[in-house]
């Protein structure tokens, strides 16, 4: 894939460098954070090498960034942890290009009125 010249002067090298796999499969189960996938199809929905996804998730699960149960593998809900995350902020842009943003006051709409018995209202 080519690049316009004016992107090629104004772009960082890190930029230009893309996205890694682990990258790219964390940011993909970070969009996806309501579900689970098994690596063939989180490779299969990301256009990745089977192996290098399976590669990527035991990577990604020893840095606490993805949990694993039986065939199936999705984004940690610690966002602190996804936030401090180096390659985050890349993938969530990545995303966001192909994607869209998500849409603050569209979750807000569909929000409970009544928080979750779980989230602590610091009383």
């Amino acid at each position: 894939m080519s690049i316009d010249r004016e992107t090629f002067e104004n772009t960082s090298e890190r930029e230009l460098e893309g996205f890694s796999v682990p990258d790219q499969v964390l940011g993909f189960l970070v969009a996806n954070s309501d579900r689970a996938f098994e690596a063939r199809e989180i490779a299969s929905r990301t256009g990745l090498d089977e192996g290098s996804v399976s590669t990527a998730l035991s990577r990604l699960k020893s840095r606490g960034l993805v949990e694993h149960k039986a065939t199936y593998w999705a984004a940690t809900d610690d966002e602190k942890r996804l936030a401090e995350h180096d390659g985050y902020e890349r993938a969530t842009a990545l995303f966001n290009d192909r994607l869209g943003e998500e849409d603050g006051e569209s979750w807000r709409e569909h929000a409970p009125e009544e928080p979750h018995p779980s989230v602590d209202d610091g009383q």
